[in-house]
């Protein structure tokens, strides 16, 4: 499973990056909030469509009811990740999307060391495996750090310098967000199904980002006419929400089958795929000096073999032996089944339910939903690159299915 779990993580980073894109629209004078708010409305809508495509809502909800400790742990990721989210689009607006990202990016080491205080992630490990996943984990940090900086052209750096709190919002989310990963690996160590995490997760985001829409200063009375605004482009954000939950939901399966500690990094390799948008599609790097093109080079090679280190670093014996400790230890203490929750953290189980009338509904209710979003929507109001953001939509979309299908070949989505 060590090599789904890898694969998993990259494909989560190339669908995670991509779905930074539309938060662009920021620039366009639109306040921070109300783009994460109609992001995370998308995030809503595909975190209920898809988990019920691929498994049907009796399975999602038969997994909740035997793991019913678990739905408030879900809720409180949500919150979590609501919070975060909205202070990426306010580091984007105060020091651009090229800094911010490998800020918030710093997530995987706070994730890392959770995965080892509390769910004695990468005990029993030998030198050489520590090495390679806290080795390639600071890679790939030092790697985003070392690209944003190289990424701010002129004009940029001046503006950042300015930019203070966009610096702590980016920092704040990384914390929110490293910290989110510890409801993500209680549950698999239960036994959870990711798909069945996400859809009470959404719960927790959606309610925490309206009451966040709502109550901060100025928001609560241009609310609705902001939102009426932003209708010919909220398309996007619905897009872009959606693209996200793509890229979490294998970023949940790299969680399970490899750990935070070596999914999160992997998944955190969305840098890469958020400067190819940032430079290609919306001209970031126009007016980078060539020095700074070198930077970026190397730091893209350091990230790809931090990335690759990560991947080789397969659990041994004793790692496993350490994980089913863990495992045991939430059995005992929720009354679960152990040999059913470790036969789960493999990627085994049973037949699944069979999908009922409703689900068809759901599906055609999402689907039906970007339909209608899609009627009057113009196009954003930036510079952008058609071709490439073509080509890159394209690669991602190979990407995916290529992922999709290895998982579904594995474990059915379990």
């Amino acid at each position: 499973m060590h090599g789904l779990g890898v694969a998993c993580g990259v494909v989560a980073g190339a669908w995670l990056g991509t779905a930074e894109a539309p938060t662009k629209l920021v620039t366009a004078g639109f306040s921070p909030t109300v783009i994460s708010l109609c992001m995370v409305a998308g995030v809503f809508v595909a975190r209920w469509t898809l988990p019920t495509l691929m498994k049907g809502t009796r399975y999602v909800f038969r997994d909740l009811r035997i793991r019913a400790h678990l739905i408030v742990w879900g809720i409180l990721a949500g919150a979590l990740w609501a919070v975060a989210n909205t202070l990426t689009v306010y580091a984007i607006k105060d020091v651009g999307l090229s800094i911010a990202f490998p800020l918030w990016n710093t997530n995987s080491l706070v994730g890392l060391l959770w995965g080892c205080m509390l769910f004695r992630e990468l005990r029993g490990a030998g030198v050489k495996t520590w090495l390679k996943v806290v080795g390639g984990g600071v890679a790939v940090v030092i790697a985003t750090i070392a690209l944003g900086l190289a990424s701010v052209h002129p004009s940029a750096g001046a503006h950042a310098a300015h930019g203070g709190a966009g610096v702590i919002a980016a920092l704040g989310a990384s914390l929110m967000w490293g910290t989110m990963y510890l409801p993500y690996r209680k549950a698999y160590l239960s036994g959870m199904n990711p798909l069945s995490f996400v859809t009470v997760f959404t719960v927790g985001e959606l309610g925490t980002m309206s009451l966040v829409a709502w109550l901060l200063p100025g928001q609560g009375a241009a609310l609705s006419t902001q939102l009426h605004l932003l209708r010919p482009a909220m398309f996007w954000l619905f897009l872009g929400g959606f693209c996200w939950v793509i890229g979490d939901m294998f970023q949940q399966y790299a969680a399970k089958y490899v750990g935070i500690g070596r999914g999160i990094p992997l998944a955190n390799t969305n840098q890469l795929w958020g400067l190819a948008w940032g430079a290609m599609v919306f001209s970031e790097l126009h007016g980078v000096s060539d020095t700074n093109r070198i930077v970026i080079i190397a730091s893209s090679l350091l990230m790809i073999v931090g990335a690759i280190a990560i991947g080789s670093a397969s659990a041994a014996a004793k790692e496993h032996h350490s994980r089913n400790l863990a495992i045991a230890r939430e059995c005992e203490r929720y009354g679960l089944d152990y040999d059913e929750a470790v036969a789960l953290q493999s990627g085994l189980e049973g037949e699944g339910s069979a999908r009922a009338w409703w689900d068809y509904v759901i599906v055609a209710l999402g689907l039906g939903l970007f339909a209608w979003l899609s009627i009057g929507t113009r196009r954003p109001p930036l510079d952008l690159n058609v071709s490439w953001a073509a080509g890159l939509t394209v690669t991602v979309l190979i990407v995916l299915f290529a992922g999709g299908w290895l998982l579904w070949k594995r474990t059915r989505f379990s």
